[in-house]
């Protein structure tokens, strides 16, 4: 089948185009930017890309998947429309792929793509050939996506919307057997009013899993137990509950009074810590022992765009993260400050989500940045009134300049092209 993929460069379309190849359709693209590292990504499975949404450029095709940054008005959506060709969205298009799969989903506002790729690698060093889908680069595993011949199949479970047709959370179209949720906090601010929004899409999904399926999650996370009480039909894994304990200054996870430590791990951060804990335990559900997963972890060396290092110029540190909310940004702070104890850090933050950049966060995202010595913001709406914020890219790159050698340490984050901060910044140190 001829497919073509409306917004293809977002992480979730780019690994669905990578599913849709393995499963032999002939694959196309467009979108309106292309950048590292899905543009490379696209690029390595050699698929045609359209820069635009123009009708000059739209091919013909048997269906198209129209991805959920796309509305009414958009010109090769409103012909798709007015000549009724056949359409679907891209959660719909996968859950019809995995009807047949043993789905892992791995769910939360935080840690999903990680997690994700932390399950991944411990089943594939297993010699299991599990299909995947993933938002974003792992540093071990070729690709985001994978069809795979096992049976078993893990996918990041975004709660956002799945198109503008279909308001449904994307993580209901997998209808998956076991499902990982992490946190529960309030995001995703242009399409959910309110926390209480968002834990009834977790509601609606909880009630699709199996009876002999699986949930594992934080007990101890207040949102989470809430969508519980609401109602659940599955088995039960409660992290930190009396039979199953974490702590994290010690590294051990404690299952039924067995200790095992995770302090031979690599990834920094107590949010990685819980990240690890969450894959093993859902590894277990597939008759993996802790022990095994555990060793295979040690080999796993992480995901692009999460405290990824980008090297050290002129004696600075560089690194890159993808929070864009104000508990990511205090994860990957602290972790960065408990690696670094005695350095000075300095924190870079483009307000690049729509529920950052609109000041939905508040007072919160002043909190969050406690662990740096300063921080510069990127701030398009100037919804931070300081004089360390910039609404202007190129002012707040020489502002960075005249201050980032006074700085052992620069931790950029953002969901947007990071590259377009580091990039001047090693260049004008290099």
């Amino acid at each position: 089948m001829k497919i073509h993929i409306l917004g293809i460069c977002g992480t979730f379309m780019g690994g669905l185009a990578q599913i849709l190849k393995d499963s032999g359709h002939n694959v196309s693209g467009s979108d309106m930017q292309f950048y590292p590292p899905m543009s490379e990504h696209l690029d390595a499975l050699k698929i045609d890309l359209i820069k635009g949404y123009g009708l000059d450029n739209l091919p013909e095709a048997d269906l198209y998947v129209i991805g959920n940054a796309l509305s009414r008005g958009n010109e090769s959506v409103e012909h798709i429309l007015n000549n009724r060709l056949p359409f679907k969205s891209g959660p719909e298009m996968l859950g019809e792929i995995l009807r047949n799969r043993k789905v892992f989903a791995v769910s939360g506002t935080h840690g999903k793509t990680t997690t994700s790729y932390m399950l991944v690698h411990i089943l594939i060093s297993l010699g299991k050939d599990v299909g995947y889908l993933v938002g974003g680069i792992s540093n071990n595993i070729a690709g985001s996506a994978s069809l795979g011949a096992d049976e078993i199949f893990v996918i990041e479970a975004d709660e956002y919307d799945s198109a503008f047709f279909d308001k449904r959370s994307k993580f209901i179209h997998y209808s998956p057997d076991t499902l990982v949720i992490n946190n529960i906090e309030f995001d995703h601010a242009d399409i959910f009013n309110n926390l209480d929004d968002i834990k009834k899409q977790f509601h609606h999904l909880l009630k699709i899993i199996p009876s002999s399926g699986n949930i594992i999650c934080f007990y101890d996370d207040r949102n989470v137990a809430d969508v519980l009480d609401m109602g659940c039909w599955s088995n039960i894994i409660k992290i930190n509950n009396k039979n199953l304990k974490i702590n994290f200054s010690s590294k051990e996870i404690e299952i039924d009074q067995d200790i095992f430590l995770l302090s031979s791990l690599p990834l920094i951060g107590e949010h990685n810590f819980k990240n690890y804990v969450s894959a093993i335990m859902a590894a277990t559900t597939c008759g993996i022992s802790v022990n095994d997963s555990i060793e295979a972890l040690k080999s796993f060396n992480g995901v692009r765009r999460r405290l990824e290092y980008k090297g050290e110029h002129s004696g600075i540190k560089i690194y890159d993260d993808f929070a864009h909310h104000p508990t990511a940004i205090t994860f990957s702070s602290e972790a960065i400050r408990n690696e670094f104890k005695e350095n000075k850090i300095l924190g870079i933050i483009e307000l690049g989500s729509n529920t950052m950049s609109s000041g939905s966060h508040g007072n919160a995202i002043f909190d969050s940045v406690t662990a740096f010595d300063e921080v510069i913001w990127l701030d398009h709406n100037k919804v931070i009134k300081d004089e360390k914020s910039f609404n202007c890219h190129d002012e707040c790159i020489a502002r960075i300049k005249s201050i980032i050698k006074d700085y052992d340490v620069v931790l950029i984050m953002t969901n947007k092209d990071s590259s377009k901060l580091y990039e001047p910044i090693i260049n004008f140190l290099s």
